[in-house]
């Protein structure tokens, strides 16, 4: 194992990081997705610092498959931009460099400074970014030039000791970003990694902030929760915390008031996770069959009927996912799907001829007919 130094601004050499040969930490590079590789060796042939990041060095270690491989680098968005015509910036606060396949998006960031709390957009340099990143076993860089990793934060123990640790401080890790919440769990679940206690209390301390969280952004989560193949032990640890409340309410309530549905919808996301692992990534339609399937059938407003208006359990299905914002074709598909399983009929009946009336009056308001002249009146009029 090497060591990483650094001078002091009084001259102190102090130790800041370790690296992790081949042989020491026992990723195989065969697992490595070769267009991040690519990508990684691009930007370090113009004389960039880059390396493979995050979550995929995480499950590496763990001995799983990565889904998602990011990139993270010395050379700002403008610079990774020239480099790679297959690119795109995104982000307004702090930007980022979308690399674009097929197949796939590779994420492409810059390192950022110890200033740019919450989403500065402020670069900075290595042992800045790290601590930027949320969690130790999330904060380790991969560099596949040479097969190692360099670990400023000891997060290669803490994988091995099967522990999440905060990198951030702890009163300020969740309120600059409360999702981060809901990743805890994830990682604790998919990952075996154990929260301290400390970190599970400051976890109920702050879940209120859910609620602040932009739809779409909460929206994303959950639907990478649904598809993670683990999706049962998840949500049944954020439950068990409390933060589901302030994720999707009227879920919440109900499972509290109903324990029977708590019971059937993680056993429905039990069912959920055998299917993502038999068949691999699922479309929203179906992940929302599972999600959304009990309420529709035995604890909606329509558990006893056989026939049901299509926009009324339209409405209750967005309602009761609320703040979550699937959009509405996949919460139609979902609804056909629930109920034709069940030979139940989702009833779309025709508009009442005043409501049908009033309907076609605002269609033209929008989109008032263009009058065609023929020439000599076009002539006449100039």
């Amino acid at each position: 194992m090497r060591k990483r130094f650094t001078r002091t601004s009084d001259g102190r050499t102090v130790q800041t990081a370790l690296v992790y040969t081949a042989k020491e930490h026992g990723i195989d590079p065969a697992l490595l997705d070769q267009d991040a590789v690519k990508a990684v060796r691009r930007l370090q042939r113009y004389d960039h610092e880059a390396y493979i990041v995050g979550g995929a060095v995480r499950d590496l270690l763990l001995g799983k498959q990565p889904k998602d491989f990011d990139v993270s680098t010395s050379a700002t968005p403008a610079q990774i931009k020239k480099l790679f015509r297959n690119s795109r910036i995104i982000g307004k606060r702090f930007r980022l460099v979308h690399l674009l396949f097929r197949d796939k998006v590779i994420e492409v960031s810059t390192f950022r400074s110890r200033e740019a709390e919450g989403f500065k957009n402020i670069y900075g340099t290595i042992d800045e970014d790290v601590q930027r990143r949320d969690f130790s076993a999330n904060a380790l860089f991969y560099n596949p030039r040479d097969n190692t990793i360099v670990d400023y934060v000891q997060g290669v123990q803490d994988i091995r000791d099967r522990v999440l640790k905060p990198v951030i401080p702890i009163g300020r890790i969740f309120v600059e970003d409360p999702v981060r919440i809901i990743r805890a769990a994830k990682y604790s679940v998919a990952g075996g990694l154990k929260i301290p206690w400390l970190l599970r209390r400051r976890m109920k301390r702050d879940q209120a902030l859910l609620a602040d969280v932009p739809h779409s952004r909460m929206t994303e989560e959950v639907f990478k929760i649904l598809n993670s193949g683990y999706a049962g032990g998840i949500f049944q640890s954020l439950l068990a915390s409390g933060a589901f409340r302030s994720m999707i309410p009227a879920m919440a309530r109900l499972a509290a008031e109903r324990p029977e549905y708590r019971r059937k919808l993680l056993d429905r996301l039990g069912m959920l996770d055998e299917l993502r692992r038999q068949k691999g990534p699922l479309d929203r339609a179906m992940l929302l069959v599972h999600f959304c399937g009990d309420f529709l059938l035995e604890y909606g407003p329509f558990a006893d009927q056989q026939r049901i208006p299509f926009r009324d359990a339209w409405t209750a299905t967005k309602e009761f996912l609320s703040p979550v914002t699937p959009a509405n074709r996949e919460v139609e598909e979902a609804m056909r799907e629930i109920f034709r399983n069940k030979g139940r009929l989702l009833r779309e009946e025709p508009l009442d001829p005043d409501e049908e009336r009033d309907g076609r009056r605002r269609r033209r308001r929008r989109h008032p007919r263009r009058r065609v002249q023929s020439d000599s009146a076009s002539a006449a009029n100039t």
